[in-house]
């Protein structure tokens, strides 16, 4: 089975509830194959900084509902010490979804790179305030180019 690259993101909520409210989202992506969820974390960080982590694997817990259907192919990847590093980062008073999903759309390119002998060389993730200043960027340069209707 060749596994498709892995990244995790961490989605942080205000205070220590999440309602599954971006599963909607998050479905669509897996719905139409451009990621597999490998596993699926909620971290709970209580003012004082208490920890609760709780595995989403539990696909019958109505807390989980709207992500249950995402989940069929959960590996449980996740280890604890994977878990720790991740919620020193998370401020107190906070929950936060923790997902770890393959690129799924990267699979058949990475069968064609072995077929060809070809190897990745480098890969990187574009941090969100560099995406957030070229964004800014390019909406200046559109506005100075706009030509008035």
């Amino acid at each position: 089975m060749t596994l498709g690259p892995l990244e995790y993101i961490v989605i942080g909520f205000e205070g220590t509830h999440f309602d599954g409210s971006v599963a909607h989202e998050i479905g669509k992506v897996v719905e139409n194959g451009t990621i597999r969820i490998v596993d699926a974390v909620v971290i709970a960080k209580n003012p004082a900084g208490d920890l609760a982590v709780v595995e989403i694997d539990a696909k019958d817990d109505p807390r989980f509902d709207t992500l249950a259907p995402l989940l069929n192919d959960r590996l449980g990847l996740f280890t604890p010490e994977d878990l720790a590093t991740i919620a020193v980062s998370m401020p107190s008073d906070t929950a936060a979804l923790v997902i770890l999903f393959e690129h799924h759309w990267a699979i058949s390119i990475k069968e064609a790179l072995q077929a060809a002998n070809g190897t990745l060389i480098g890969r990187a993730v574009i941090p969100p305030e560099v995406l957030e200043e070229v964004g800014a960027e390019l909406e200046e340069h559109a506005a100075k180019v706009a030509v008035p209707a």
